[in-house]
């Protein structure tokens, strides 16, 4: 990642990462970003019926659409989770953000997998877009990020200490992690001090590293949300997203 490309048609900028999402996106002048958490999430075709309207609604483009949090059934193989994001591609196409050609997605996202309560099939959890706003808080949503350097090919080939959950391993990956969020932030100029919410999602203990890791860099002056949810892909076992959004609703 060398900075951040405008998205002119949908009202921000995103950072580039791969084709099935971006590794974050902040609103561009003139605009803000407002989320929308569902109530319970709902499938993934009927959640994305859910935003065309709800964006119609309110006289927004679907290009405005430029975050969303998903919940799926179980981790994915790496081959699986391509072959999950060439489908979830094909609504963006028709919505005017993702280009097949160039294989350019501006859309950040999580994706986890909750360990209670698990859905049957990928679901939406929420969604995050853009709006006109004169003289507001521009806002940010960086994308989710597991303990597997950006860039790296192969998840399995990075993954911070794979294959070991003990608190001295969990700690490592948790701050890897950390610097990642920092690393995207910082495209936006942006830091902790920043942000409106922090979410972690893991199915091991955070208490032996929430001080010495989250705490102290600042990324818990707000609190944190905390998933017990594993990250997408196998053999992933910690994973944060973090915003700055001033508007929140429940649908």
């Amino acid at each position: 990642m060398t900075g951040t490309v405008d998205f002119a048609a949908g009202g921000y900028r995103y950072i580039p990462f791969k084709f099935q999402y971006s590794s974050g996106v902040a609103a561009a002048p003139g605009y803000t970003i407002e989320r929308v958490r569902l109530r319970r999430p709902v499938p993934l075709a009927e959640g994305f019926a859910m935003v065309e309207a709800y964006l119609s609604s309110i006289g927004r483009p679907t290009t405005a659409f430029c975050a969303c949090e998903l919940r799926s059934p179980a981790q994915f193989s790496e081959a699986g989770f391509i072959a999950f994001n060439e489908h979830y591609c094909t609504t963006l196409e028709r919505w005017g953000i993702y280009d097949p050609k160039t294989r350019i997605n501006p859309v950040a996202r999580s994706n986890v997998c909750p360990k209670v309560n698990a859905p049957t099939e990928p679901m939406l959890y929420a969604f995050s877009f853009t709006v006109p706003a004169r003289d507001a808080a521009p806002g940010f949503v960086i994308a989710g990020s597991g303990e597997a350097p950006t860039g790296g090919g192969q998840y399995g080939d990075h993954i911070v200490r794979r294959g070991e959950t003990s608190p001295d391993a969990m700690a490592d990956k948790a701050r890897a992690v950390l610097g990642e969020m920092e690393h995207r932030m910082r495209f936006f100029d942006a830091g902790w001090a920043d942000v409106s919410d922090v979410q972690v999602y893991t199915i091991y203990p955070v208490h032996g590293f929430f001080e010495s890791e989250i705490a102290r860099r600042g990324a818990a002056d707000k609190g944190i949300t905390w998933f017990l949810a594993q990250p997408p892909v196998v053999e992933l076992e910690y994973e944060m997203d973090t915003r700055a959004i001033a508007v929140e609703r429940t649908l």
